[in-house]
């Protein structure tokens, strides 16, 4: 894996070509692995991939833990097909890779779309229908909670009935657009980062399947009861990372998150909705100190 500092823009090509491939029942998925201590599963968001763990992964690797993350199907450098994406099956993906590295017991930083990855995973453990044992989560930004999620006007046109035709208009301006606006005003992406991020993204066709997986805002939906009250049960695990200025699950979702959780611990920073990307030295510190020693 690079050694990729966390003031560099990661390097494409090199991650690219740092992968490890797994079959899955509708493509091959990329996913990485490093370090030999206590597992620590990253599981990314919409629409970009683990390449977002990129500034955290030196320093998540230094602190002695075995660094595990992999681009679910229609993400990143994972196959992209023409299908109906599934949360429930990408939380399966996951355990897949865990089992394929004999991962029996593992702590999970999550972020957006991984978030309800996630949530399915500890309601799984919940109902003890899980292979492995999840012992902490660190929440960063997502829809914990489908009512305090502020999608953007994409998001809605993406999963309208347009939603197919919107998905053939996506290009780099648009994108550079709607992704700036959930950065925070003084940690806005610079060109060199768009370039990394839109060639993530349209690597395989991908910016042509956004209205595919922009489904999984009805998957919240449709599981909000069973992933809330896992959460409720498992209080105990759960910790949050915020980005406070993010417009779509900022400070109002951390007030949420305050309000039913307030034995959790709790980190606001103020950065907009990638807070591993806008301040990962912030991220890394609250992670490690609420993860303790690997």
């Amino acid at each position: 894996m690079p050694q990729t500092q966390t003031r560099l823009v990661p390097d494409f090509d090199a991650w690219n070509a740092a992968k490890h491939s797994l079959n899955g029942p509708h493509g091959t998925i990329a996913w990485w692995r490093e370090g030999e201590g206590r597992p620590l599963l990253l599981i990314h968001g919409f629409p970009t991939a683990s390449l977002d763990w990129a500034k955290v992964w030196p320093g998540l690797l230094a602190s002695g833990r075995q660094v595990i993350a992999l681009d679910m199907l229609g993400f990143g450098f994972s196959d992209k097909p023409a299908c109906r994406y599934d949360l429930i099956e990408q939380a399966d993906l996951q355990l897949a890779l865990l089992g394929h590295l004999g991962v029996q017991a593992c702590d999970i930083l999550t972020h957006d779309y991984g978030v309800s990855v996630t949530q399915e995973l500890l309601a799984r453990q919940d109902e003890g229908q899980l292979p492995v044992r999840i012992d902490k989560v660190v929440f960063l930004n997502g829809g914990l909670f489908p009512d305090q999620h502020r999608a953007r006007l994409i998001q809605k046109l993406l999963n309208s009935p347009l939603g197919g035709l919107v998905s053939q208009g996506v290009n780099r301006r648009a994108f550079t657009r709607s992704f700036s606006a959930v950065f925070g005003p003084d940690t806005q992406p610079d060109r060199e980062e768009i370039d990394l991020f839109w060639a993530l993204l349209s690597h395989k066709n991908g910016h042509r399947r956004g209205h595919r997986l922009i489904r999984y805002i009805e998957d919240r939906k449709l599981h909000a009861a069973r992933w809330e009250a896992a959460l409720r049960t498992q209080t105990s695990r759960i910790a949050m990372i915020n980005g406070s200025l993010d417009p779509v699950s900022g400070r109002h979702l951390a007030d949420r998150f305050a309000q039913l959780f307030p034995s959790a611990p709790l980190t606001r920073l103020n950065v907009g909705h990638y807070p591993q990307w806008e301040d990962a030295d912030g991220v890394l510190s609250a992670v490690l100190e609420y993860l303790g020693p690997a």
